[in-house]
């Protein structure tokens, strides 16, 4: 029985939802938030430094075998999205130093594979996140994607790895610039 640890990258707060998978049987383990409001604004490495070590704290108590992380895309404010992009930078090198292999999702693949489509709102992925786990309460926000997430790998991470079994990816020869570099 595969333990998931889902993370669910923020500045001012981490998400993370750890579940166990059998098959389609999901078992909740632990939830919650890293925040790092406690930190001045401006003192990005303090901030980095928090999530980093929170990321590796949960992974240590909770010892997961795999875990799946969100992909952050570009929004209207581009400086956030940087900011974004460096607390989720922090989050997986806190889960490649603990030697776990990361799977990444987008907020859209999630809320598919949560709600069924995927302009579900967060007390919608909330919900269902409840039902899927049988949870007594709604879980915060955050800590609800990422339980979201670990509910995503659970369920698509066995079909990919079953694809990548039967049909090894190829590299795409057609998308390569000179000096080996990909796209």
């Amino acid at each position: 029985m595969p333990r998931i640890l889902g993370i669910d990258p923020g500045l001012q707060r981490t998400g993370f939802g750890v579940i166990d998978a059998d098959g389609p049987r999901l078992t909740y383990v632990a939830s919650g938030t890293i925040s790092t409001l406690e930190v001045a604004r401006g003192d990005l490495p303090a901030r980095l430094k928090l999530i980093f070590e929170g990321v590796r704290e949960v992974a240590q108590r909770y010892q997961p075998a795999q875990a799946s992380v969100e992909i952050v895309f570009v929004n209207v404010n581009p400086q956030s999205t940087l900011l974004l992009g460096q607390a989720r930078g922090a989050a997986l090198a806190a889960l490649v130093s603990e030697a776990l292999p990361v799977a990444e999702y987008t907020a859209l693949q999630m809320k598919k594979a949560v709600v069924g489509h995927g302009l579900a709102n967060k007390t919608q992925i909330q919900e269902m996140v409840k039902r899927l786990l049988k949870l007594p309460a709604l879980p915060g926000k955050d800590a609800a994607d990422a339980l979201g997430l670990a509910i995503s790998h659970a369920h698509a991470g066995s079909s990919f790895a079953t694809m990548s079994r039967s049909a090894p990816l190829q590299r795409r020869q057609h998308a390569q610039y000179r000096g080996g570099r990909t796209y």
